[in-house]
């Protein structure tokens, strides 16, 4: 028999076609590949505009402002907070922003608009009165197939477009030191590399960018469409050519289309990008934005320093599961229930071991890739016992819990009456039940 022959699948795949058949990726002289990352970039959280469009039932005004004050007291120090232009709701929280003193000084704020006067006045107008530094972020589909069957209009027409808008906003803000600019050209990653270029050439010099005033270039994967390597040329070949470099702040902004935004988002910094737009658990259209509580704290994992305080993950999890009314997964990297948890016995026995030599050096513990207390989480829930635990696991839960050594063969015959136990009832078995079965095995209590 040839194991390795497969048998084609009945899906259409022939229907779609790689990225390198979309846009040309230009080439590249890979650095990306033999870098790390040693500081975190600009975390910038969009969970109050991106993450918000993409819920069923928008946040009204007082889940919008906890979740502002959540974000501050974390420790976010750039926060896009609406689509002013969009709703009545939106506009009226960015002007309770710009007329309250929930605005810390060092904390810079990010309105969104359309390249469209209108609501470039719209948008505008609402951070009318912001004492402390404000965002412009103007944003417009450049991709082939969105000029074409979404805005119907040549690479010249929407060029004319965007610019028109980038003048909008230096005419209405008025030389405003406190104001700057902020471009996205959306579905960048499917977008011909010299256009964008283009663009940016031109939009730098009409908003003077300058080291000391920077333009932020935000280059999104709308639309995850190849491996995230891909993504990181396109970054690095940005990085490499975009005109009066030092005067942009390179920022990125992934969704999870192909589950691979969070590699998208470590490439693209990896390739030079500066600042990382996403939600704070991932939230966002479709399969969502990037995750920055993941990236952060993958980052900790690798001692940098995230510049997030995530060490109250589950009050984190509480104020976000209330104002986005949508529950976090079990299995979510980080925050879920069930991450620091081990029901196999081969873990159980491997983390049991791990935790009896674990001094106060580098934390090496099998199976935990950080300390559960860095992030407000005790070690009660890191071994469970059901029907697939085994000796080491029950007896760890024993000794943690009630201060219970069993000795080895105490081990092997308690593990088996537990086995049995769990067998029987097809369910975990809490602590308290093994004190229970313990007392029932051998006669005593502890």
């Amino acid at each position: 028999m040839d194991w390795n022959r497969q048998q084609h699948s009945p899906m259409p795949s022939h229907r779609y076609r790689d990225i390198f058949r979309k846009v040309p990726v230009a080439p590249v002289d890979r650095e990306w590949p033999d870098r790390r990352i040693t500081t975190a970039p600009l975390w910038v959280p969009v969970d109050l505009r991106d993450g918000n469009q993409a819920l069923a039932d928008p946040m009204d005004p007082e889940r919008k402002r906890r979740f502002f004050e959540l974000m501050v007291a974390i420790g976010y120090k750039e926060i896009e907070v609406g689509y002013p232009s969009a709703s009545q709701p939106d506009f009226d929280f960015v002007r309770m922003l710009a007329t309250s003193d929930l605005v810390p000084d060092d904390v810079t704020i990010v309105v969104f608009t359309p390249a469209r006067p209108d609501l470039i006045a719209r948008t505008v107008e609402s951070v009318a009165g912001m004492r402390g530094q404000v965002v412009i972020h103007m944003y417009a589909a450049t991709a082939p197939v969105w000029r074409d069957v979404v805005l119907r209009r040549t690479r010249d027409e929407l060029a004319s477009m965007i610019y028109a808008g980038s003048e909008e906003i230096l005419r209405l803000t008025d030389g405003q030191p406190n104001i700057r600019f902020q471009f996205s050209p959306e579905v960048f990653n499917l977008t011909e590399p010299d256009y964008v270029l283009e663009l940016s050439d031109q939009l730098t010099k009409q908003w003077d960018a300058t080291p000391e005033r920077p333009v932020i270039l935000n280059l999104p994967a709308t639309i995850e469409a190849a491996t995230p390597n891909v993504y990181a040329d396109q970054i690095e070949y940005m990085h490499k050519n975009l005109p009066r470099r030092d005067g942009v702040i390179l920022s990125v902004h992934p969704h999870n289309d192909r589950g691979t935004g969070i590699a998208c988002a470590e490439l693209a910094v990896l390739a030079g990008a500066q600042r990382v737009e996403g939600c704070i658990f991932g939230n966002g259209e479709r399969t969502g934005n990037v995750d920055i509580a993941t990236l952060a704290l993958n980052l900790h994992a690798q001692g940098v320093d995230p510049m997030i305080d995530f060490s109250d993950i589950d009050g984190i999890r509480e104020v976000v599961e209330y104002c986005t009314r949508m529950p976090i997964h079990p299995r979510h990297p980080y925050v879920g229930e069930l991450v620091y948890t081990a029901f196999s016995g081969t873990h159980q026995d491997a983390i049991r071991k791990g935790f009896a030599v674990q001094g106060s050096g580098p934390w090496e513990v099998p199976y935990l890739p950080i300390d559960p207390m860095d992030v407000g989480r005790g070690y009660e829930a890191v071994v469970r016992v059901n029907s697939q635990s085994g000796k080491g696991g029950i007896a760890h839960v024993l000794e943690t819990a009630y201060g219970v050594r069993l000795s080895a063969s105490q081990e092997r015959a308690f593990a088996q009456h537990v086995q049995r136990h769990t067998d029987r009832t097809g369910r975990e078995a809490s602590a308290e039940e093994l004190k229970a079965l313990y007392e029932e095995v051998f006669g005593c209590s502890n």
